[in-house]
């Protein structure tokens, strides 16, 4: 059987288990699970590769482009900002991810910041640690329900967060070009504008992927159109967010506080001043983990860079316009 080399860009997050390699070398793979830094890195270990998985390291244009046997670059995850999807297309390479997992662990994990930001629990826990005992020191904290939850996109991971922030008594609205108001009308959601959802809210929670229209999506100008009692939530991506700015409200106070998941920089300067506030609730991106999620996430991503193997197109394709010249097409056995 022919063997073709599948290069892992991360090896070190996501270590292969037996059973994921048994299905990679069913379908001729031979995996190689390497810790790559920087674009000459890449290119040297990837020159070479049929496939490639790949987790946060950034597969540049000139990186894709000297990939010239890849077939399919499978990304471990939902999002594909870590991926030139455009040139991967051009150069005929299938891009997968795999978009359908995690829905609970980020919706849990957005609730579970809008709670401790909202309820000021972090703050809270430092104090009584630190030898002080005074609930006074909370105010001003306001009630859940009745108050205004607006989402900024409304695809699964927000859905999921609106069924579980319904039981709170939020009212909740949404913001997204892409979906109809019929649609989010079923889920008791009603869809505003963006200006409106930031005037409106009690809490932002940032849903959205990471792409060029997205980027510092919420800037200075629409963290001045928050209340001044709200907070801003996101488990999506860092960038979204203008950090700088970002920071700028919470001390002076154009914001109540912020609960985040995912910053600018990852992991961040020492020196970011988010990191000293009171009012800012940090985890390390880790929203979408569970044992189980990953172990789902392995799964199907291994199952996508197999089927291309096969000369098949992945279960899920991220460039579907790659369909006519992709160079799996030459992995097909003849019929």
């Amino acid at each position: 059987m022919t063997r073709y080399k599948v290069v892992m860009t991360d090896g070190n997050r996501f270590p292969i288990t037996p059973e994921e390699r048994a299905v990679l070398e069913a379908a001729g793979g031979e995996y190689h699970g390497l810790v790559l830094r920087g674009e000459d890195a890449i290119i040297a270990a990837c020159r070479d590769a049929d496939a490639v998985i790949n987790s946060a390291q950034k597969l540049t244009p000139k990186a894709i482009e000297a990939m010239d046997r890849c077939v399919v670059i499978a990304r471990t995850g939902v999002g594909v900002d870590t991926v030139d999807v455009p040139t991967a297309t051009r150069c005929g390479i299938t891009v997968t991810n795999v978009p359908d997992f995690c829905f609970d662990e980020v919706s849990d994990t957005a609730l579970s910041l809008i709670l401790a930001t909202v309820r000021k629990v972090v703050h809270m826990n430092n104090l009584v640690k630190g030898g002080t005992w005074n609930r006074g020191l909370a105010r001003p904290i306001h009630k859940l329900r009745g108050s205004t939850l607006g989402l900024v996109a409304f695809g699964n991971i927000a859905r999921a967060v609106a069924l579980k922030a319904e039981a709170f008594g939020f009212r909740i609205i949404a913001f997204d070009p892409y979906v109809k108001p019929e649609t989010a009308a079923e889920h008791n959601v009603s869809l505003v504008d963006f200006h409106t959802l930031l005037r409106e809210s009690d809490v932002v929670s940032i849903h959205t992927p990471l792409n060029d229209s997205t980027y510092h999506l919420i800037g200075e100008a629409e963290l001045r159109k928050m209340k001044p009692s709200a907070f801003l939530v996101n488990t999506g991506r860092g960038p979204v967010v203008d950090g700088v700015a970002l920071a700028r409200a919470l001390k002076e106070g154009w914001i109540a506080g912020a609960g985040l998941d995912v910053m600018e920089v990852e992991p961040p300067d020492p020196n970011d001043p988010l990191l000293n506030l009171d009012n800012v609730v940090l985890t390390p991106h880790y929203a979408s983990y569970t044992e189980e999620a990953y172990t789902e996430m392995r799964r199907k991503t291994v199952e996508g860079v197999a089927a291309a193997l096969r000369g098949e197109f992945p279960r899920v394709v991220v460039n579907p316009e790659v369909k006519p010249t992709a160079r799996l097409l030459r992995l097909r056995p003849s019929r």
